[in-house]
């Protein structure tokens, strides 16, 4: 296996940093400008994580292209780190949210609509009753509420390199000592955490276990398929022993797919018959519009009818605010999305090919990697893949946090993008929408193969 030269790998990525700022002036200034009107130069903190130094900023987009202020063209396999897994102005989202946007967005009544996707959202994720909100974020936080409500608990189990939006109690992670710190040097927020938060490695059962004995845990909240911190898989069983641990403590499960949607129309939940209390979901499913969804089982559903009655003959206007949801949630905007990206975009057709063309990608993509001798790895799960700079395969947050390379990591981004080719930021993922094609992974493989081939060259001339 080749060994890679540190210093060279920090000397190339100057140069391509510097060649990233020559091609891109006009985003530069514009990211310039911005500093005087946002906190951080942009809209949203996140978009100045990009390793050029600054965003792109960008013009247009259709499908998997995208182009921006200076010129340049892209093949998008970031989607808005998922937000776009339909794909950049897909039609029938377009054609679907502009047609109730002309009849109104937002009207604090239900449509027509909302009946077709609650029936939908059963078949495809099997839990009987929804709610929406803005975000997936919003809907954890649903869903965590419901749980301390049912269950007279305070604390959240969480599992080390989770991400779960914004929700505090998912903000821990294991030091290197084993205790829990804050994820990422994040403020606690004057949140008490020792009192809401537990954090155990994902994959190790017996830690879960021990965690979840003391009976003070209202629910575990989890990807089936972990993908926030580098992507790692559970190991066979393991999700099984999670479904039986929360069962035997009175416990409830939370399955976040937000990202692991993109396994299948049925998400992990669906593919692997997996049995959650409660069942999340963003991003995607609003085709671009903001929209969260939360479901509920229908042992769940009981007990919270228990706390709020669904049926109150001493109030005639029902009123329960609960601590979740906002004017905004379950709009008739978010609903007509939700129905165009369900009955036309994100099918079980689509993710036939989704799925099997990100198959073929990794599986190239392992062929590329062999061939230089590099020491790498590549995950796979359903439409995404990612390359994890160890040789072994990571089971847990701190197997990807001994093989971490933050600069290999930051040059590979901006290599890509100074060659028209856009990956998630945060890590080394890619993702497939209904309009991917074998011609967007070549152009992906052409640069990789340049990539290796350029990587190598400077490490043995240093």
């Amino acid at each position: 296996m080749i060994q890679l030269n540190p210093i060279a790998v920090h000397e190339m990525l100057v140069h391509e940093q510097t060649l990233f700022a020559e091609k891109h002036p006009q985003s530069k200034a514009n990211f310039q400008a911005g500093q005087a009107h946002y906190l951080y130069g942009a809209p949203s903190h996140w978009m100045r994580r990009w390793s050029g130094g600054f965003p792109l900023v960008a013009q247009s987009a259709q499908g998997t292209h995208l182009r921006c202020v200076d010129g340049q063209d892209y093949v998008d396999f970031c989607l808005g780190d998922t937000g776009g897994m339909c794909g950049h102005g897909h039609p029938a989202v377009t054609e679907g949210v502009a047609a109730q946007l002309s009849r109104g967005a937002t009207l604090m009544l239900p449509t027509e609509d909302a009946q077709w996707v609650g029936q939908e959202l059963t078949r495809r994720f099997s839990l009987p009753y929804w709610g929406f909100t803005t975000s997936a974020s919003d809907a954890n936080r649903a869903a965590i509420r419901i749980a301390r409500m049912v269950t007279g608990r305070e604390k959240v189990l969480v599992f080390n390199g989770c991400y779960h939006g914004s929700v505090e109690e998912a903000h821990v992670a294991l030091g290197d000592q084993g205790e829990m710190v804050m994820r990422n040097g994040i403020h606690a927020n004057a949140v008490d955490h020792a009192r809401v938060s537990k954090v155990v490695e994902f994959n190790d059962i017996a830690a879960l276990q021990a965690a979840l004995a003391d009976g003070d845990v209202a629910c575990v909240l989890t990807e089936p398929f972990m993908t926030n911190y580098g992507m790692f898989a559970p190991k066979p069983g393991f999700l099984d022993a999670l479904r039986a641990a929360c069962t035997a403590t009175g416990t409830l499960l939370i399955i976040d797919e937000t990202h692991t949607f993109s396994n299948g129309p049925g998400g992990c939940t669906g593919a692997q018959g997996l049995q959650p209390d409660f069942f999340v979901v963003g991003k995607a499913v609003g085709g671009g519009i903001p929209v969260g969804l939360y479901g509920v089982s229908q042992a769940v559903a009981e007990r919270m009818w228990q706390v709020v009655p669904k049926v109150n003959p001493t109030e005639v206007r029902q009123s329960a605010h609960l601590g979740f949801g906002g004017t905004l949630a379950g709009s008739a905007l978010q609903v007509a999305a939700v129905r165009a990206v369900l009955t036309h975009v994100l099918t079980d057709e689509a993710f036939g090919r989704m799925v099997a063309l990100a198959a073929l990608l990794a599986e190239r993509t392992r062929s590329v990697i062999e061939r230089h001798k590099l020491p790498w790895f590549v995950a796979l799960m359903g439409a995404r893949m990612e390359t994890l700079y160890h040789p072994d395969e990571p089971f847990d947050a701190t197997d990807v946090k001994n093989g971490r390379d933050g600069v290999l990591e930051s040059l590979l981004h901006v290599y890509f993008m100074n060659r028209g080719v856009l990956i998630t930021p945060f890590h080394s993922m890619l993702l497939m929408c209904p309009a991917s094609t074998e011609g967007d992974c070549e152009r992906y493989l052409q640069v990789l193969e340049g990539f290796c081939t350029a990587l190598i060259a400077r490490c043995e001339a240093r």
